[in-house]
């Protein structure tokens, strides 16, 4: 799909797979060695069980989040194992991709949408303090939405309609960014052009 940059004001964009490097399988495999073989059953990028849609919407805390993991893997597993597989997807952030965004910051008025949950900004959070001193995001956006913290989530309109009306944005000079193709039917199903990362591109392939 070819996009022309020219025709947008604003920029929405997806964490994981799009700015943060993460590896879906690598927590799959982490919750295999703990003694859940069909982990993958539960958890994947495409579909998820009900818990993990309650989590990444805020309807059920972190610390019931873990509790009902060990009782799937039905060992006992301590709460730091759990934490730990659950957040071998998180992988890192090449520097090129915060010049990208810094750069684009000044050019578009910039908006972060992901799917999260409080675990994973946790550790993304510690990740970005300790490697390059930024606290979270937010130097780079105009605003951030987490789906735990608002309580929504993609593919639904209702995430994308709150984004735009927030902000007061028009959708035909809006561009959303994600790497999960119903996350992008979710979006132009709304009216917001979207472009899919897929496998082997990034970003910086988008904004040569």
């Amino acid at each position: 799909m070819e996009i022309d940059l020219k025709k947008y004001r604003n920029i929405i964009f997806d964490l994981g797979g799009v700015i943060l490097n993460i590896d879906y399988n690598l927590t799959v495999d982490a919750f295999k060695k703990l003694g859940l073989s069909d982990f993958s059953k539960f958890y994947s990028q495409a579909n998820q069980s009900n818990l993990f849609d309650n989590y990444e919407i805020g309807k059920i805390s972190s610390e019931k989040f873990i509790e009902e993991l060990q009782h799937v893997v039905g060992k006992n597993i301590s709460k730091q194992s759990i934490m730990e597989a659950w957040n071998s997807m998180l992988l890192d952030l090449p520097k090129e991709r915060i010049e990208l965004l810094t750069s684009l910051k000044t050019k578009y008025k910039t908006y972060l949408l992901s799917n999260t949950n409080e675990i994973h900004k946790i550790a993304y959070c510690n990740y970005l303090k300790n490697t390059y001193q930024f606290n979270d995001f937010s130097t780079f956006f105009e605003k951030q939405y987490l789906s735990f913290e608002i309580g929504m989530r993609k593919p639904n309109k209702e995430i994308f309609e709150f984004v735009i009306n927030e902000n007061q944005l028009k959708k035909e000079e809006t561009l959303f960014i994600d790497d999960s193709i119903q996350h992008i039917i979710g979006a132009r199903e709304t009216g917001i052009d979207a472009f899919h990362i897929s496998s082997g591109l990034t970003i910086l392939d988008l904004f040569k």
